[in-house]
């Protein structure tokens, strides 16, 4: 019985399905490949934009928040005089206690010097002594020129007796600068007021020993003229350039807290205190009313004049490491770098700065940590332009 053979269309059928198979099996490895590969990118690229920090960026502003500087000031009396005894002995009495106003020349107090007037005494006697022998030695000298037709002098006693009127001349000359030196010290007994004003301080009584000079105790009496003040203040060295001359400032008492004084800067001392940093200005104030007074605390607003408009970034952006004071900033590259600034003053929330940055410099607002020079960084809102800080935004936040 002869051998049955396998038809060929069905072999050609079983090879064509397995090469389908085939193919079909190499297309869903390819694919499945391909989509393992296509996940792993975007996670690659997930992960690479996940480390890219997304920072938000601010202008600098140049808008002056405060043109004004509010520092502790002191008044003083514009003229004062501590008053000392130029004599020694006992006071006698007194007439203008604290707090009394006193014209010029007025007197204020009296010296009882006994030492003094015995000495005045004995030097208008000693002047009246050489005064008699300077008119005997003139009476002598006449008397000899007379005797000289005679021959009865001779010219050498002659001229010892011009001489010695001379000398008593001298002396007669002498005895009187000192009676009148005596005669004024004697008139420094009477105390009298140097100018008009009021009496600030006493430190005397009736029966006190009284040393002449002002180096061995406190005075006897301080006047003080406070129909104006002096106020002075010590203004950091920054600020110093921003302050001139003629400048108006205004005064707050805290005894007055509703009150306002205007005030003038007349004066700088022109050099920097080497311990504070400071330079101390003086400032001149109406007192006429008599409102203030001397030796009182006073808050001081001066008005700044500045050349130009300072810039202003949030406190939050400043960075401060062993590289110094340093501020975060996008280039057009949208890749980190710092540059380093001088505070010129502290705002609380905002810096005014001096130097280092320019209006166009987009400054980060809160640099994360880790941040570096050439860091590549994702602007938070970068479709529009950053927007200059507002001040009632919480650039801390």
């Amino acid at each position: 019985m002869p051998t049955e053979q396998g038809s060929p269309v069905s072999r050609r059928k079983v090879g064509f399905f397995g090469l389908a198979a085939g193919v079909v099996a190499v297309v869903l490895v390819v694919t499945g490949i391909r989509a393992r590969e296509e996940a792993n990118a975007k996670l690659r690229e997930w992960t690479d934009n996940q480390a890219i920090p997304t920072v938000a960026v601010v202008l600098p502003d140049a808008r002056a928040l405060n043109p004004t500087l509010d520092l502790p000031g002191r008044l003083e009396a514009y003229y004062r005089a501590p008053i000392f005894a130029r004599v020694s002995g006992y006071l006698k009495s007194w007439s203008a206690d604290i707090g009394a106003r006193v014209k010029a020349g007025q007197v204020i107090a009296e010296i009882e010097a006994p030492d003094l007037d015995q000495q005045l005494l004995q030097a208008r006697a000693d002047l009246a002594s050489q005064e008699a022998s300077a008119r005997l030695s003139e009476a002598t000298l006449n008397r000899r020129k007379t005797l000289i037709a005679s021959n009865f002098v001779s010219m050498q006693e002659i001229d010892e007796r011009t001489a010695d009127l001379s000398n008593k001349k001298a002396a007669v000359n002498s005895g009187q600068a000192n009676v009148e030196r005596l005669e004024a010290l004697a008139a420094y007994k009477k105390i009298a007021a140097p100018f008009d004003g009021v009496v600030t301080a006493r430190d005397t009584d009736v029966g006190a020993l009284i040393n002449a000079g002002g180096g061995s105790g406190p005075a006897m009496f301080v006047i003080s003229d406070i129909s104006k003040l002096r106020v002075y203040v010590n203004v950091p060295q920054t600020y110093v350039p921003a302050i001139r001359i003629g400048a108006k400032a205004v005064i707050s008492m805290p005894e007055y807290p509703s009150w306002t004084f205007s005030a003038t800067v007349e004066a700088s001392s022109q050099s920097v205190d080497v311990a504070s940093g400071t330079t101390r200005m003086q400032l001149g104030l109406d007192n006429s009313g008599g409102e203030l007074m001397p030796g009182g605390y006073a808050n001081v607003r001066l008005s700044l004049q500045r050349e130009g408009v300072p810039l202003h970034i949030p406190a939050s952006a400043l960075i401060f490491n062993q590289s110094g004071l340093r501020v975060a900033t996008v280039g057009a590259d949208d890749k980190v770098l710092f540059k380093t600034v001088t505070i010129a003053r502290d705002l609380g929330r905002e810096i005014e700065l001096a130097s280092g940055l320019s209006p166009d410099d987009r400054v980060i607002i809160a640099p994360p940590d880790g941040l570096a020079d050439g860091d590549q960084v994702r602007i938070a809102g970068s479709k529009g332009t950053p927007a200059k800080v507002s001040e009632k935004q919480d650039v801390k936040g």
